[in-house]
């Protein structure tokens, strides 16, 4: 797929990498790029100076209503983006309450596989799905368990719906950066990419047909360590404990 002239959504794009993908889809000639968020008035600049070319959405991906009200405004989408998620940055014994876990799967897993279900009708053969994941989602960090959690099952839905989605030919991408440096990433002792990087790798990605985008040096040793010495990598990681 091209980008250039796609219509892309793409949600949580009010910051980071949601932000970048934004702003690199629109610099590499999208047609149309709307940009969702739950709170989009940090946009409101970029809105201006691209009249005609980025519209700006209220979403919340937890809420089928606000799903729906998007999905009838956007029939025009080829090129879905699911960025939006959270990190509640809680293990799975330390945390006080299963609340933060709920909310995790909520965003991370199940939004963002209300989203696949609300726009795979109207993608065809030349259209993209992608959702963006974690390397977090092949191996946990303990400090961050339930991300890891519903990251895997994000994962999971994924294969699952490319799959589906295979007959038409429409191109599904996992996207699976490591640490990047934003608040989901927040105090991580450790190599970060930009957003930047992450949104410049997306794109090409895309372009390029790759079901699986790995994006900086702690994804690339995770992807590596998981196929080579899976235990060598949990031990490590199991050093992140919470607090």
């Amino acid at each position: 797929m091209k980008i250039q002239n796609a219509i892309a959504l793409v949600t949580g794009a009010n910051r980071g990498i949601g932000l970048e993908l934004v702003q690199h889809l629109l610099a590499a000639g999208a047609k149309k790029v709307y940009a969702s968020a739950r709170n989009t008035a940090s946009l409101d600049a970029l809105a201006k100076a691209n009249p005609g070319r980025l519209e700006l959405l209220t979403l919340d991906i937890t809420d089928a209503q606000q799903i729906a009200a998007v999905k009838a405004r956007c029939t025009d989408v080829n090129l879905l983006v699911n960025n939006a998620g959270i990190n509640r940055h809680q293990g799975f014994l330390s945390a006080g309450s299963l609340d933060d876990a709920h909310a995790e799967v909520a965003t991370n897993y199940l939004g963002t596989l209300a989203m696949c279900r609300a726009f795979a009708p109207q993608l065809d053969g030349s259209g993209a799905i992608v959702n963006m994941m974690s390397i977090l989602a092949k191996v946990t960090i303990p400090g961050m368990g339930s991300l890891c959690a519903a990251k895997a099952a994000g994962l999971r839905m994924t294969e699952g719906v490319r799959a589906e989605m295979a007959a038409k030919g429409t191109l599904v991408v996992a996207v699976m950066p490591g640490a990047v440096d934003t608040d989901m990433s927040k105090d991580f002792q450790g190599p970060m990419s930009s957003p930047a990087e992450v949104a410049k790798a997306v794109l090409a990605g895309i372009e390029s047909g790759d079901e699986e985008v790995y994006v900086g040096d702690f994804a690339g040793w995770i992807n590596a360590g998981m196929k080579d010495e899976p235990k060598v990598i949990e031990r490590e990681l199991a050093k992140y404990l919470p607090g």
